[in-house]
């Protein structure tokens, strides 16, 4: 049926018994209006709004009309707003204790916890209040209906708005039990999924067990392994020591190097210059003795040629006119044809060359090679001579890592493991043990909701039936004491679902307060303080586990409570995953920083490798006949070579004239003659000038040039020669100075080094240690794991979660089990078969359209067989 029943004339009919004030409007007679109006009115009403509502309707049992059904809504769900927003905010979990926790029994303890439970206690108060109200409520309600009172009269007096009221009251219902439905839906659908969770948990614990186990088993394995790593560094530290030589020898020969290197390589340089020395001064007596040679042979050629020229230049033929001035010129030119350069002049360099071949026959090479070779030999001179230390810095390292193995193996850890261990079977044996008793209880809980919301589905059954069948059998044209059996079936059953509401309405709203009570405060007290971790706050609280101890965590796992050891640091340790000994603060107990300080072990090690001392001074660079060959090549001569006269004559040229020019010339003036015996003549001694020149002239050119750059090497060499020997034997002696007697301090500092490399090997092994036994050993994670498996995931989230969704639904239901009371009571009057019926003698003052559907108003008594007091009194007065 439609809902837009509410015409104007309707409402003006409801405005003479609730008349609307000029501030408020009414709501307008529209369908859509009426459905929303409806909303309000029944949707938002709590527990409180619907009690009083519905004493009220039973009370007074007079005609209720949408508007003051929507005004009514708004008052009190405004209120219940204000009222729940008060009560709920005092919910919040701000439980803070002040006091030791010796004094539970004081005031202001007290106060504390009344103030935090107000919230609960009033809504508690209030389910308890319905728990004892509803049924004696039900009772009263029953008794006035027996006394035909409280609708229990079966007769119904007709009003013009009988069939508007009939469908809203029919509306509410349908939408009061809609959201009881949706109420049981969510609390049966919930009972299910506690149920499957608990079920589901069992393998969710022995993953955690089995991970904690695991953490168990495996940090002694762990540890050993720390221990077991010393064989790391302890064996690169054997390497380096038996390469001592390579490493510490090969330092100590570069630092050394650096002054070292240069002086042999200066008395290498020396000795080749001794060498190109002597090939220079060979090279100028060879080159002087062909040169003396050569320039003899060529003054006799000259002579020869000159001498045959002039007797040419005697021929009659020279004397004719023509010839006579061009042979005079030549005659004049004759004297050119000599030798300009005069090497016999020249001192002779025999005695250099016989000093320097004399400092040659000892090899100052193959002496410098010694030299590097004893310098090169210095990582054997260490190897050999730290023999006997090696060994004792071995045993050292031996101790060493014995001690570092027993102080790993002394963490406290094992201990604590071991009791751990014993603990966790325990536990993991217990919750085997009781769990199928959980789950055997939890099958009893599981069942007792069933039942709670087989009760609801019960009454909704009845609710949902008597609308169909009240709907279905309605039948307009018929009278109240003429309804057909289906509708009065309807009534029927709508009034069986006003009974089991009554029946059974105090059980459902126990369970709801105590699901409540107990969900509410596990959410408040343990779910939403775990989040924020204010619960670990309040375990912290010195003396309050535990009157005797100001740390329950540390009195409980090592009998000492003054150690500021929180179940709030080691949980969030535990979450970052870090090791048990910063979680626990085993450092108190057990500081293995102090135990692995690098210092006491190393200070042996210190000690031998001070006493360490090398020898160096069987390194010898240069020997007394290598520095005695240096000086006598100083003292060999060549810087007393005259230098220049040798480039003098060197820079002269061979003849006075050049030949192939006087060869050129003589040939032109030849040409110049008259052709005969005498142009022929000159022209063949043109000739031979030239042969001289090839065959003589170019050859001691040749030998000039190697003389001048003999000499000129020489000249190089014997500068400042004293000198630069001086220089080099000085620069040999600072070396094997160094050598010698400072080369002690270069030890003691790359020894330091060495040393210091050496150390380092094992400060990072027990840095790693360190690290890893306050990090890594033992990380608790799966502890914390286990805690959130418990407390999050399996307390709040499986269980608090369903609890708290399962008393929300179950207890809407049953809250708005009073509105459907209500309803249900008002509507059956409508669908059930009347005793008796209004019946009016004035007709005509009814409605025409009122005539067809039978007589209204009071009926005779006679038309059904039945006494009517009110006729018969009206009859007796008419």
């Amino acid at each position: 049926m439609s809902l837009a029943c509410f015409t104007e004339t309707h409402f003006s009919t409801c405005r003479e018994y609730f008349p609307v004030s000029e501030k408020e409007e009414a709501p307008t007679a529209n369908p859509r209006s009426c459905s929303l109006n409806l909303a309000k009115l029944w949707l938002p009403s709590s527990a409180c709004c619907c009690c009083w509502c519905s004493l009220e309707v039973l009370l007074q049992g007079d005609s209720l009309c949408p508007r003051q059904l929507w005004i009514w809504s708004t008052y009190l769900l405004q209120t219940m707003r204000q009222i729940s927003s008060w009560i709920l905010g005092q919910s919040k979990f701000c439980f803070k204790l002040s006091e030791p926790s010796f004094l539970w029994c004081s005031p202001t303890l007290s106060l504390e916890v009344v103030h935090y439970e107000i919230g609960f206690i009033i809504l508690a108060s209030l389910g308890l209040l319905f728990v004892m109200l509803l049924p004696l409520v039900g009772l009263c309600f029953c008794m006035c209906r027996c006394c035909n009172n409280c609708g229990g009269e079966m007769h119904q007096r007709q009003k013009k708005n009988g069939n508007c009221r009939r469908r809203t009251f029919a509306t509410s219902l349908f939408v009061v039990s809609l959201i009881m439905s949706i109420g049981v839906f969510c609390a049966f659908a919930t009972n299910q999924h506690l149920t499957t969770q608990v079920q589901g948990m069992q393998p969710l614990l022995n993953s955690n067990f089995k991970d904690l186990k695991t953490l168990l088993t495996d940090t002694p394995e762990q540890i050993s392994y720390l221990a077991n790593q010393f064989s790391i560094p302890k064996n690169r530290a054997l390497l380096d020591l038996d390469n001592i030589g390579p490493l510490l020898g090969g330092r100590v020969q570069d630092q050394l190097g650096k002054r070292v290197l240069p002086a042999l390589d200066a008395v290498l340089t020396m000795a080749g210059a001794i060498r190109e020395t002597r090939e220079a001064l060979e090279n100028v007596s060879a080159s002087m003795e062909i040169l003396k040679e050569g320039t003899n042979r060529l003054s006799a050629n000259l002579t020869i040629a000159k001498e045959n020229l002039n007797n040419t230049l005697n021929d009659p033929a020279c004397s004719e006119a023509k010839a006579a001035s061009t042979c005079d010129v030549i005659r004049n030119s004759l004297n050119q044809l000599s030798i300009n350069a005069n090497f016999s002049r020249l001192p002779p360099v025999t005695s250099q060359l016989a000093k320097v071949s004399e400092v040659l026959k000892i090899d100052l090479a193959s002496l410098v090679q010694k030299g590097y070779a004893a310098f090169n030999d210095t990582p054997n001179l260490v190897q050999n001579q730290t023999k006997n230390i090696i060994s004792d810095i071995k045993s050292i390292l031996d101790s060493i890592g014995t001690n570092i193995t027993v102080v790993i193996k002394m963490l406290p850890i094992q201990k604590m493991i071991t009791n751990f261990i014993m603990h966790l079977t325990q536990t993991e044996t217990y919750v085997k043990n009781y769990f199928p008793i959980v789950k055997q209880y939890d099958f009893y809980r599981w069942l007792c909701c069933l039942i709670a919301c087989s009760l609801l589905i019960l009454i909704l059954v009845f609710y949902y039936l008597g609308l169909l069948c009240g709907t279905c059998g309605y039948n307009k044209h018929k009278t109240p004491t003429t309804r057909g059996c289906v509708s009065n079936t309807g009534g029927n059953l709508l009034m069986a679902g006003v009974g089991f509401s009554f029946l059974f309405s105090w059980a459902l709203m126990l369970i709801v307060v105590s699901t409540f009570v107990l969900g509410g405060n596990v959410e408040k007290l343990v779910c939403e303080p775990f989040k924020d971790k204010t619960i670990f706050q309040v375990m912290d609280t010195p003396y309050l586990l535990n009157a005797q101890w100001k740390n329950y965590l540390s009195g409980l796992l090592f009998n000492n409570s003054d150690v500021n050891l929180t179940f709030e640091q080691v949980y969030s340790d535990c979450k970052e995953n870090k090791g048990i000994y910063t979680s626990l603060q085993l450092d108190k107990f057990y500081n293995i920083s102090k135990f692995l300080d690098i210092s006491q072990y190393t200070q042996d090690l210190t000690i031998n490798f001070e006493s360490i001392k090398i020898n160096l001074s069987n390194i010898v660079l240069l020997d007394e006949v290598g520095k005695e060959n240096l000086l006598n090549f100083s003292f060999s001569g060549i810087d007393g070579i005259d230098f220049a006269a040798y480039l003098a004559e060197v820079n002269k040229s061979i003849t006075k004239v050049n030949l192939l020019s006087f060869a050129n010339e003589l040939e032109a003036r030849a040409e110049q003659l008259t052709k005969g015996a005498l142009e022929n003549a000159l022209k063949g001694h043109a000739s031979s000038i030239r042969m001289i020149h090839q065959q003589c002239v170019i050859p001691l050119e040749q030998e000039m040039s190697t003389l001048n750059q003999s000499i000129r090497l020489l000249q190089k060499t014997a500068t400042e020669l004293m000198v630069k020997v001086s220089q080099v034997i000085t620069t040999v002696e600072d070396a094997q100075l160094l050598i010698n007697n400072n080369a002690s301090f270069i030890i003691v500092e790359e020894t330091k080094k060495y040393m210091d490399v050496i150390i380092n090997y094992f400060e990072q092994y027990i840095q790693w240690v360190n690290d890893s036994i306050t990090m890594d050993v033992a990380a608790c994670k799966p502890l914390a794991n286990i805690i959130d498996t418990a407390v999050e995931m399996f307390l709040c989230s499986y269980i608090t979660n369903s609890v708290n969704a399962f008393w929300f639904g179950l207890g809407a239901a049953t809250i708005f089990l009073i509105p459907a009371i209500i309803f249900a009571v008002k509507l059956s009057k409508y669908y059930r078969q009347m005793d008796s019926e209004d019946v009016y003698d004035d007709v005509e003052t009814l409605p025409m359209n009122n005539m067809e559907n039978g007589n209204y108003g009071y009926h005779k008594d006679h038309l059904y067989g039945l006494h009517n007091p009110v006729m018969t009194s009206a009859m007796e007065q008419w």
